[in-house]
């Protein structure tokens, strides 16, 4: 016997898009005078708030614009939108796990898609 539930679907979201699901909740929340928000969730919804820069639209698709390069994956892309990366040693640090580095040229090219979202 496992403690552990199954995962049914599984789906990449940009903080963006979670600040605005969020939003919904807190205002759904909000309506019922009896339901409060739990600690986790306002601080989930704080989190988003201060960290959400771009527009939903805008972060899927620099989301899009990422995917479409050849040493990027839909995670990285994600975790890229969120981060939003200034310099190339930022950068660096959303690939440090991965078994290839990316040249000089790849990381500014990323970088200069970033720079026209953010």
């Amino acid at each position: 016997m496992t403690i552990f539930k199954e995962i049914v679907d599984e789906e990449y979201l940009t903080i963006s898009e979670t600040k605005e699901l969020l939003a919904d909740i807190e205002t759904e929340r909000a309506l019922d005078e009896d339901r409060e928000l739990r600690y986790e969730l306002a601080r989930a919804i704080e989190h988003a708030n201060r960290f959400a820069v771009l527009e939903p639209e805008e972060s899927l698709e620099l989301v899009d614009e990422l995917n479409e390069l050849e040493k990027i994956d839909e995670p990285t892309a994600y975790k890229i939108t969120n981060l939003l990366p200034r310099d190339r040693s930022e950068l660096r640090a959303v690939f440090a796990q991965e078994r290839y580095s990316l040249s000089g040229d790849e990381l500014d090219e990323i970088l200069d898609i970033i720079a026209k979202y953010a």
